[in-house]
């Protein structure tokens, strides 16, 4: 526990040195200017609008800087034989993987928090809260997909690649899946096995499209047993994804 604690306080340090902090504020001040230029030319519902444009704009931002920030960390540090280096020293591959991990949720709970905060001024805290919350267990889940895909990858566009592509796909399968089922699909049996694909890719996807929703900001929050299931749902993903990571670094030959 004292090297994982140890690997996760450095992710944070060097976090603190790259300029991530910097890049969180710089988001949330070009949220903030979003919103204010919207309410200029807004007509009716301007409130709405802020807040829906802004909350949309905010997740986007934690899931690419995070997932950036991850993905850049990680192939460097490996370029640089860092983890041939911490590996040398008494930490289990599992100690130096699971601390990583650690230090980049970290990072991605503290972004959550962060851009949580602006959304206060057009919705109600409930809300926010709701909305904040289901954010960082979804960056949670974005920082195990991207260290597995920069560990197994080894370089920075495939593993950015990768992990946006599984990222979006979660997020659109279910509009996938209601067009692929859609009462005016023809029949066939080609049409009938890209349904029955796109019905097992979304078994095997996390439910996104479910989380951080921006209705919540604008309608209300969630009922707690609707919430919870979606958070047991992507802690059951993320613990595949650290699984699956775990697994994969220990086989490799360094």
């Amino acid at each position: 526990m004292r090297s994982i604690a140890a690997l996760a306080r450095s992710i944070l340090i060097e976090a603190r040195r790259s300029g991530l902090p910097w890049l969180a504020l710089g988001s949330v001040a070009l949220a903030l200017g979003l919103a204010g230029f919207l309410s200029q030319v807004a007509i009716t519902e301007s409130l709405q609008l802020q807040a829906a444009v802004s909350a949309a704009f905010l997740r986007a931002c934690a899931v690419f800087v995070l997932m950036t920030y991850v993905v850049t960390s990680t192939v460097r540090e490996a370029n640089d034989k860092g983890i041939e280096l911490v590996l040398s020293l008494p930490v289990s591959r599992a100690s130096y993987y699971l601390g990583k991990l650690c230090g980049f949720m970290l990072c991605g709970a503290a972004l959550a928090a962060c851009f949580a905060l602006p959304l206060l001024i057009w919705a109600p805290p409930g809300a926010v809260a709701f909305w904040g919350v289901s954010l960082a267990i979804e960056t949670l889940l974005v920082a195990a997909a991207s260290l597995f895909f920069s560990m197994a990858l080894g370089q920075v566009l495939p593993s950015i690649a990768a992990t946006a592509g599984l990222y979006l796909l979660a997020r659109v399968i279910s509009a996938v899946q209601a067009i692929a089922g859609g009462p005016l699909a023809e029949p066939t049996l080609t049409h009938r096995m890209a349904q029955w694909t796109v019905d097992a890719l979304a078994l095997v996807l996390p439910r996104l499209d479910a989380a951080t929703r921006t209705d919540w900001l604008l309608y209300g929050a969630p009922s707690a047993l609707e919430f919870g299931k979606l958070l047991a749902g992507l802690g059951i993903y993320t613990v595949l994804l650290i699984a699956a990571g775990l697994f994969d670094f220990k086989r490799r030959n360094l």
